[in-house]
């Protein structure tokens, strides 16, 4: 399973929310969710995250094995 975890952790390094991910960022709300809940999203969104957070891909996901 992928989790987000280190976004949240690269964020609070950078003293910045989920407004900055919306409204800076223009990530969508719903995009939003499905990181806070770790659903699937595009790698066009992982791709604008690194972009914008200037962070490699493992600053902003992880591989989680199932149990």
């Amino acid at each position: 399973m992928i989790q987000y975890k280190p976004l949240w952790e690269t964020m609070k390094k950078r003293n910045m929310t989920t407004y900055t991910l919306r409204f800076h960022f223009g990530i969508s709300h719903a995009t939003v969710q499905r990181l806070q809940e770790d659903l699937p999203v595009t790698t066009h969104t992982l791709n604008k995250l690194c972009q914008n957070l200037n962070c490699r891909l493992e600053d902003i996901a992880e591989y989680v094995p199932d149990e």
